[in-house]
């Protein structure tokens, strides 16, 4: 299943993606719910099964909504709703991030050919920690943007760049988890870009520590968050969790400048989240990403010297794919 946030309005909606349309799932429950003969009302589902993405996620209404998916592949749903389409044309329909707040928001560093080569583009030797333990750092869950418009002031656009990621949801929390528990509470994956000002994010960690204003300004998720269930044929079940065979790229204005694959990530989605679950408590919803997969980024593209100092400037177009999760398409505009 694809779940999507989507705008109506002043409004941020929850619906599933289903060939080249999405069903509204709020409509969708109301219908199920009132086949016997009573509608319910947008309150009563909101209250019974939660409104959101993230809602249905924490009240564990999946099941249900997987109800609605089969209903509307059976052509069982009805086209209105009240005065309301239940069903809407992707093609006109405005994406936000599938969840847009979302509790919290940690990213990892589990590719080692990212790690290794922006090291050495330091003059850095590889440093022996990155294998006693996978790290992440918690950015702004605040500052999610969906596809579309990334809004950046003057600093951040002193060698902006993107990164190529993508990152899983939870679907329960937990604490000091196992790696198998940690397997068991992903919900699924999305991607992730986790923008970066190069310039401030230098600057800062000079002290050690951050990053911060060099990363905190955004970091988009989307277009749409795809249950495990559906990457099942792309996953290789092991002792450290899943391995999701994903081919992921990045193209800057048409040009292709970044491959990698999930497959190739040093620590597993697992471990990390089992990490970041020590003498803490997960939630559900709460988005965890991968870091940056090989020459995913241009400050290392840059520093191999496939790019000649490249960086992002107001008007350029992203493009993040990874398979069977989409395309994560946003323009740099200043504001």
């Amino acid at each position: 299943m694809k779940l999507v946030t989507y705008r109506a309005g002043n409004d941020l909606r929850a619906g599933l993606i289903q060939s080249d349309r999405i069903v509204d799932i709020e409509r969708g429950l109301r219908a199920l719910d009132g086949s016997g003969g009573t509608l319910p009302s947008a309150a009563d589902i909101a209250h019974r099964y939660g409104s959101s993405v993230l809602a249905l996620i924490e009240r564990g209404s999946v099941d249900r909504v997987r109800e609605v998916e089969a209903q509307a592949a059976a052509g069982r749903l009805p086209a209105q709703v009240g005065d309301k389409s239940t069903f809407l044309p992707i093609a006109t329909t405005v994406l936000a991030a599938p969840i847009p707040q979302p509790p919290s928001m940690r990213d990892g560093y589990a590719f080692r050919q990212h790690v290794e080569t922006a090291r050495r583009n330091r003059g850095l030797e590889m440093i022996p920690e990155f294998d006693q333990f996978p790290v992440f750092y918690y950015t702004n869950h605040l500052s999610v943007t969906g596809p579309g418009d990334v809004f950046v002031e003057d600093l951040h656009t002193e060698r902006l760049d993107y990164e190529l990621e993508a990152a899983v949801v939870l679907g329960s929390g937990g604490r000091t988890l196992s790696v198998k528990q940690a397997d068991d509470a992903i919900f699924g994956l999305t991607i992730m870009n986790d923008w970066s000002a190069r310039a401030l994010q230098m600057e800062e960690m000079k002290l050690s520590l951050g990053p911060a204003k060099g990363k905190d300004f955004a970091t988009s998720l989307g277009p749409y968050l795809v249950t495990l269930d559906e990457l099942a044929p792309h996953t290789r079940n092991t002792d450290r969790g899943r391995v999701f065979d994903l081919g992921m790229r990045a193209f800057v204005n048409g040009v292709h400048l970044s491959s990698g694959n999930l497959a190739d990530m040093t620590w597993t989605f697992a471990e990390i989240v089992a990490r970041a679950s020590y003498g803490v408590s997960l939630r559900a919803g709460e988005v965890i990403g991968s870091g940056t997969c090989g020459t995913g980024c241009l400050l290392e593209l840059n520093g191999s010297k496939i790019t000649n100092n490249l960086w992002l400037k107001p008007g350029d177009e992203v493009v993040l794919e990874v398979d069977h999760l989409g395309k994560l398409e946003n323009r740099i505009v200043k504001r």
